[in-house]
């Protein structure tokens, strides 16, 4: 029988949806950030894309840990680690006095990142649809303030914006020792091997080509619409993940009432669409919004549909493929940006917004079954 979710609380949701708004704000801040990091560090256009996939190589190389800590640690010592170690690192990306220390502090950043993702997700995702939608709802609004905080703060000096995470770091902090943080689920029995292995492939996958989406938009969106003459490039940033807040909202709201693999089916579908529309240069100020909308619900969806298919003990495992996305995809933007101009930020969403539909329609095809039984929270 599935357990019944845990009913929505501040024990439940607060000290994850703070941390999520922190992370919200930082994540998103290096892309408006790109022209300070030049102009401070003599770095070209080609290779400042290098410090936003610094911190997803932080990211991607946690949640194996995370993995692996989260079964022998409680879940509010790895979030207490990470926010500690997430204060510091902000400090040190704000005050360096290099380029390769500013991009070094940005891995440790990642670092941090993973770990709290791997962690929260976990716990989460198997609370159901609701839950997990709603804290990455917040992540999702903090992802919308982070462009305008970035360039109306850095203007003043480069570190303001990351004194600004440092603080809500330590606020994190607080709101974890006010609330405590939820222990990891525990699975009641162990999964068909063959089936986890088939669909954890295909979910990795489908994490990698999704966080390229979310990345690719938000960390080169200013730059797109720079190059293509609009001049409020911050705030059609800041109106994607505006756009991508609400859909996470809506996620929280109404996503329980449809099946999750259908539900990301349409969301990346219409990500898609508006990633063609974005060539057209008239109308690409208006597809970010739409395409924050669309790509919304598509994570927090994708955990919960994971979670029926998967032990959840895989969660944080499963977390390291979309940082793989998020480190290729900011360099390969770059690189094709240098080369073709502004138009290589819409055909590459395009591209991998194509090959999502195709793949998820493969798993939906290929997991008809649960793989996994429910799971039971730890006493």
């Amino acid at each position: 029988m599935t357990a019944h979710p845990p009913p929505l609380s501040l024990r439940l949701l607060g000290a994850g949806s703070a941390a999520f708004f922190t992370l919200g704000v930082l994540q998103p801040m290096y892309g408006p950030l790109f022209p300070f990091f030049q102009s401070h560090f003599g770095v070209s256009t080609a290779s400042v894309g290098v410090i936003a996939s610094a911190h997803f190589v932080g990211s991607a190389i946690t949640p194996p840990l995370a993995g692996l800590v989260l079964m022998r640690l409680s879940t509010r010592r790895v979030v207490v680690g990470c926010l500690l170690l997430l204060l510091l690192a902000a400090l040190l990306v704000g005050f360096a006095p290099s380029w390769p220390l500013a991009v070094g502090a940005a891995v440790l950043g990642g670092v941090s990142q993973g770990g709290l993702a791997s962690a929260i997700n976990a716990y989460l995702a198997s609370a159901g649809t609701r839950a997990i939608s709603f804290a990455n709802a917040v992540f999702g609004l903090a992802s919308m303030l982070a462009p305008l905080v970035a360039v109306w703060l850095a203007p003043q000096g480069l570190m303001w914006p990351f004194v600004v995470v440092a603080g809500l770091a330590a606020l994190s902090l607080l709101a974890a020792r006010v609330w405590g943080v939820p222990a990891m689920p525990l699975p009641a029995a162990q999964a068909p091997s063959w089936r986890v292995g088939r669909s954890l492939s295909l979910f990795v996958v489908m994490l990698i080509l999704y966080v390229g989406l979310e990345v690719g938009f938000g960390a080169w969106g200013s730059k797109h619409m720079t190059g293509i003459g609009f001049p409020q490039a911050a705030l059609i940033v800041s109106l994607y993940w505006g756009g991508f807040t609400l859909g996470r909202a809506l996620a929280s709201a109404f996503g329980a009432r449809f099946r999750p693999g259908s539900l990301v089916l349409g969301c990346a579908a219409l990500a898609t669409g508006f990633a063609v529309l974005g060539t057209v240069p008239v109308l690409a100020p208006f597809t970010y919004p739409l395409a924050g909308l669309a790509l919304g619900p598509i994570f927090g969806v994708s955990m919960v549909w994971a979670a029926q298919l998967l032990p959840v003990r895989l969660i944080p495992f499963l977390l390291v493929s979309g940082s793989v996305g998020g480190i290729l995809i900011p360099w390969l933007i770059g690189l094709s940006f240098a080369r073709s101009g502004p138009v290589a930020v819409p055909m590459i969403m395009t591209v991998l917004g194509g090959l999502l539909c195709v793949l998820v329609a493969v798993t939906m095809r290929v997991t008809r079954r649960r793989v996994a039984v429910d799971v039971r929270p730890a006493a």
